[in-house]
């Protein structure tokens, strides 16, 4: 299945983002294999930038260099869904300025909602930022459900676990983007998050990296 040609934003309603850099994830992946989905902020800046662009691009790269500090020896993009893992965002158009509104986060949700609703074996969520965690917890209350984070720092959350929809849901730190070699701690704590993500698939029989 290739991921762009089920998921589209028809009527693009959203302010402050570029929608000429909407960015659906147009790679081609079998549903059952997903076991780990990790959600960023927003679409790249710039198109050779985005996850799956190149490996060159500043997304890849820094991602790659996050699952690298959890431990791994991982080679690539394409080494990473071989494993188990989907790379997608909470907001699919880039920004036009530092932050997002409320409301562009919660239309984008629509579309996260009906990307995550692909995945039936998905067992780790990993939402790297604050937008991402907006964007699922609208996911949520729109379906009558309770906050999957409850408010708070991310630094604070981190220490207890979190589930929805059978799912282990991790609030972390946006690793995609050039700050990602800046803030040492965050870094950190981001490759915690994926090692104890990996720890669990790997459990669930999903192909290990090594």
């Amino acid at each position: 299945m290739r991921v762009s040609d089920v998921i589209h934003c028809v009527d693009r309603p959203c302010t402050d983002v570029r929608h000429d850099l909407l960015s659906v994830p147009d790679v081609d992946i079998s549903p059952a294999s997903v076991r780990m989905v990790l959600v960023s902020e927003a679409a790249a800046p710039r198109a050779e930038d985005g996850y799956y662009a190149s490996d060159a691009g500043l997304f890849a790269k820094t991602t790659l260099q996050a699952f690298r500090d959890a431990g791994t020896q991982v080679n690539g993009i394409r080494e990473l869904m071989r494993s188990g893992v989907y790379l997608t965002t909470a907001v699919k158009c880039a920004k036009t300025a530092y932050g997002l509104v409320t409301p562009t986060v919660h239309t984008c949700s629509r579309l996260l909602q009906r990307e995550l609703d692909l995945f039936p074996r998905l067992r780790a969520l990993l939402l790297m930022g604050d937008v991402a965690i907006k964007a699922v917890n609208h996911i949520a209350r729109c379906a009558g459900e309770p906050r999957v984070i409850p408010p708070g720092s991310t630094f604070r959350l981190r220490g207890s676990a979190y589930f929805w929809r059978g799912v282990r849901v991790f609030p972390s730190y946006v690793q995609a983007g050039p700050s990602f070699f800046i803030e040492t701690s965050k870094r950190r704590m981001i490759a915690e998050d994926i090692a104890t993500a990996l720890a669990l698939i790997d459990r669930d029989g999903a192909r290990r990296l090594t």
